[in-house]
């Protein structure tokens, strides 16, 4: 494996504030976030870490057909998601319930797809889902679908003309395992090619379901990007600011002209890959004991109260992740089937005739199944 300097970072392991040498050139994204910002950074990671717990009990009672949990990574996605302006395009893989909270999708429209109601959830045209496009269980295969998307912001001259309130950058989230897709790869030579205003947002939980990312890559997984002729740097991913102030850098330059960008935040899945598998089977107890003490929201919560945070503030912030998960469970379980017509309704743009066969079929058929036919 090659020496890499010391990722960027500015809270210590205990959560105070001590930027390393890295994190230099990155201090004055900082200085434009408020107290207000720093509180609503832990008020969205603790509310995404207690639906997340709800949903894998949902789950678990067979509420779902299964739930990607993103225990662990909350800083990574709330920062990352936290820097993006209203106008920059989002294209998530499936554990981005962070990003999406922010991006102000309902989290019940998220439960949807993994009950198996709904194929896509949300409306991703709909500006009031801002502009967070559907998840995708495809390993990989959002980030051609980002570098197209932003092809056509290329083409389309919304970038770079030195406007920051509306030029556009588009972002693309996947995991480890996904850069060993050859998705990811093709992604990058379109992208630098054509020097598209786009981010890469690399979460390396260190896990490819069982498969740990020293097997997936002899190379530092950020050093990559650089191969294709991307700027890439590597962060802190349990550190928010870290996540914060690097993607607010690299989505700036992207949207700027200055081509595709990757940020890639060391961050680890505390738990299953997704509830469909049991970690306990090849995660080591010391390994997650190391990532524990690295918890995002702990260690985020001892800069608050260096900060002047108070007990008052962090039982407000659980009150309300109390209420939101409740909410979740009483709304996730008040959800119908979908209609029978629902699979074949946008099979295709226009009508046609296999569908309308397949359709008459399947309702024949669900009718000879009631009692009495």
């Amino acid at each position: 494996m090659a020496e890499v300097p010391p990722a960027v970072q500015f809270l210590s392991v205990e959560g105070v504030f001590a930027p390393n040498e890295a994190a230099e050139e990155y201090l004055p994204y900082l200085e434009e976030l408020t107290e207000q910002d720093h509180r609503q950074f832990y008020r969205d990671m603790a509310v995404t870490r207690r639906f997340d717990e709800e949903c894998t009990n949902l789950q678990r009672q067979g509420q779902m057909g299964l739930w990607p949990p993103s225990h662990g990574q909350e800083a990574a996605q709330v920062g990352s998601a936290r820097a993006a302006r209203p106008q920059d395009v989002i294209f998530p893989s499936y554990r981005e319930h962070a990003v999406a909270l922010v991006r102000g999708i309902d989290i019940v429209d998220v439960v949807k797809v993994m009950r198996g109601v709904s194929m896509g959830g949300w409306d991703a045209t709909d500006p009031a889902n801002g502009n967070f496009r559907n998840y995708c269980l495809v390993i990989g295969s959002q980030a051609l679908h980002a570098t197209g998307y932003a092809t056509g912001v290329k083409f389309d001259g919304a970038y770079a003309t030195g406007d920051a309130e509306r030029d556009i950058a588009v972002m693309a989230y996947f995991g480890d395992g996904a850069t060993s897709q050859g998705d990811v790869s093709e992604a990058f030579v379109f992208s630098a090619s054509g020097q598209n205003p786009q981010v890469f947002f690399l979460q390396n939980n260190h896990w490819a379901i069982s498969v740990p990312v020293t097997t997936q890559s002899r190379t530092p997984l950020y050093l990559r990007a650089q191969g294709f002729g991307i700027p890439s740097v590597q962060v802190d991913g349990n550190d928010v600011l870290a996540s914060y102030a690097t993607s607010r850098k690299h989505l700036d330059d992207a949207r700027a002209g200055g081509g595709p960008q990757l940020v890639e935040a060391l961050t680890y899945r505390i738990g299953a890959h997704t509830t469909s598998d049991d970690p306990t089977r090849y995660q080591t107890p010391e390994q997650l004991a190391h990532w524990v003490a690295r918890d995002p929201i702990i260690r985020f919560a001892t800069y608050l109260r260096g900060q002047g945070a108070d007990d008052a503030f962090f039982a407000d912030v659980q009150a309300e992740a109390e209420d939101f998960s409740a909410d979740l469970r009483r709304r996730t379980l008040e959800l119908g089937a979908p209609a029978l017509s629902a699979i074949f309704d946008h099979a295709y743009s226009e009508p046609h005739p296999l569908m309308d066969e397949q359709k008459a079929w399947l309702e024949a058929y669900e009718s000879s199944l009631v009692e009495g036919a």
